[in-house]
C-alpha cells in the first residue's frame, strides 16, 4: 500500500498543470462553439469556488462538473482548468470546483455532501446562462474520482444542505480513480475519522456500489504508466459494475501516468467523443 506521506507529495504536485504529447488525432476532430472568455468564479457553498466554462451559441449541452483529486487531502482544481476550457471549446458546460478535504478539517461525509452541491451548482449556473442541460455529469481525477463514484452510485445516502436543489448525476466520467478503497486504505484513511467503522468504509466504496442505479453509464480512462494509482483499479472496478448491469466504457490509456490522464490533449476527445454517444435524455 502507498503511504500516506508518499501519496500526499505526489498528489500536490500532480496538481500542477499536466502536459505531455499528443498527435492531432488525439484532438477532437470536429470544432464546438467557442468557450465565453474566461470563467466567471463563484461559490456554491461558503468558501468553495465554482469555475465554469460556459460555451457560446448552444441552448442545451451536457453539464460536467469536475471534481480534482490530491489524495483526499486536498482538492485544489486549477489543474482541471485546461480540460475545462478544452470541454467547453466542443459545447460543453465544464465546471472545476473546490471541494473540502482532511487540510480543511473535514471528513466523511462532507466532502461527499460538497460534490452533490457542486453538482446542483452546475445545473442551476448552465440554466442561468440559458442552457439546458441534457446530462448532468460528475468527471474526477484520482481521488476526485473516487468521490464522484459515491456520489454517481449513491446519492440518496447523502442529504446536503445546498444553495441550489440537488440532483443526481446521470453519468460519470473517472479518471485514474482509486475506487476500491480497500486496496487504497493508508491514503484513503484521509477521508475518514481516526474511529471510522467498517460500515462507514463500506458506505464510500464504489466497488460495493457498483449494483446501484444500473441505468447510469460510465467512462473510465486510466493510462497504462500511472505508478500512484494502478490502472487495475479502474479495471476492477469497470468489471463490478458491469456485473452490476452498468453500460461501461474503460480506456486504458498507453505510455499515460497519473498527472497526464486529466491534461486536455489526452483527457478531452474521449470524453467529448463519450458524451456525444449518450442517449439524449
Amino acid at each position: 500500500m502507498v503511504s500516506r506521506a508518499v501519496l500526499a507529495l505526489a498528489a500536490a504536485l500532480l496538481l500542477l498543470p499536466a502536459a505531455c504529447a499528443a498527435s492531432p488525432d488525439d484532438e477532437p476532430t470536429s470544432r464546438g462553439p467557442a468557450p465565453s472568455a474566461g470563467p466567471d468564479s463563484h461559490e456554491y457553498r461558503p468558501g468553495l469556488a465554482a469555475f465554469p466554462h460556459l460555451p457560446e451559441g448552444v441552448t442545451s449541452a451536457p453539464v460536467v462538473v469536475m471534481i480534482p483529486g490530491g489524495g483526499w487531502q486536498t482538492a485544489d482544481p486549477g489543474g482541471l482548468e485546461p480540460l475545462a476550457a478544452a470541454l467547453a471549446a466542443q459545447g460543453v458546460v465544464a465546471m472545476p470546483v473546490t471541494i473540502r478535504a482532511d487540510a480543511d478539517g473535514v471528513v466523511y461525509p462532507t466532502p461527499v455532501e460538497d460534490v452533490l452541491c457542486a453538482l446542483a451548482d452546475g445545473v442551476t449556473t448552465a440554466r442561468e446562462a440559458g442552457i439546458e442541460p441534457t446530462h448532468t455529469v460528475l468527471l474526477g481525477h484520482s481521488s476526485g474520482a473516487h468521490l464522484s463514484s459515491v456520489v454517481t452510485l449513491a446519492p440518496d445516502q447523502y442529504s446536503p444542505e445546498c444553495d441550489a436543489p440537488v440532483v443526481s448525476p446521470d453519468a460519470l466520467v473517472g479518471l485514474a480513480g482509486p475506487y476500491d478503497i480497500r486496496e487504497f486504505s493508508d491514503a484513503a484513511a484521509n477521508l475518514f475519522a481516526e474511529d471510522a467503522d467498517d460500515a462507514t468504509w463500506n458506505a464510500a466504496n464504489p466497488v460495493l456500489l457498483a449494483d446501484r442505479r444500473p441505468e447510469v453509464p460510465v467512462l473510465l480512462l486510466h493510462g497504462d504508466s500511472d505508478e500512484l494509482v494502478p490502472d487495475q483499479f479502474s479495471t476492477d472496478f469497470a468489471a463490478a459494475l458491469e456485473a452490476g448491469s452498468h453500460p461501461v466504457t474503460l480506456t486504458i490509456l498507453a505510455d499515460v501516468d497519473h498527472g497526464e490522464v486529466y491534461s486536455a490533449p489526452v483527457a478531452a476527445a474521449p470524453v467529448v467523443r463519450w458524451l456525444r454517444s449518450l442517449p439524449t435524455n
